[in-house]
């Protein structure tokens, strides 16, 4: 099997996190310069086998899209370009980076290390993604 890979989209950071090739866990891989992302997509394809690209989709409360939403858009434009024979999945962001922030206040890391806006990204990307698989089991 090969992998899906999660981002949590933001115009300055981007969460990446990625399954194991059975597809059953989730880790939080790295962050990434927007600018950055298709070089290091291409390196990461060079060694690694992907099935899908999840990508956070940044919702109001009423679920209609959020200020973020055009850059989201944006981002999977570039995807679609640069990666056509990746399958691409929108996941529902609300409450990620909230969840993220929780996770890392009751991790018992330092003040600073819970301040640490990539490891909030990081750690974002990692809910989104096992939110999808859990999706996806039970569908």
């Amino acid at each position: 099997m090969s992998r899906i890979m999660a981002f949590d989209y933001g115009t300055k950071r981007i969460g990446i996190a990625v399954t194991d090739p059975l597809q059953i866990i989730a880790t939080g891989l790295t962050t990434i310069h927007p600018k950055d992302i298709v070089e290091f997509l291409k390196k990461y394809l060079a060694a690694e086998e992907l099935e899908c690209f999840v990508v956070g989709e940044p919702k109001q409360m009423d679920g209609s899209p959020s200020q973020s939403a055009q850059h989201v858009k944006g981002f999977v434009t570039t995807l679609k370009k640069n990666f056509p024979q990746i399958k691409i999945e929108l996941v529902d962001e609300r409450f990620t980076s909230k969840m993220a922030s929780a996770t890392i206040a009751q991790s018992g890391f330092k003040k600073s290390d819970r301040q640490n806006k990539e490891r909030i990204d990081t750690i974002s990307a990692t809910i989104i993604l096992q939110y999808y698989l859990q999706i996806k089991q039970s569908s």
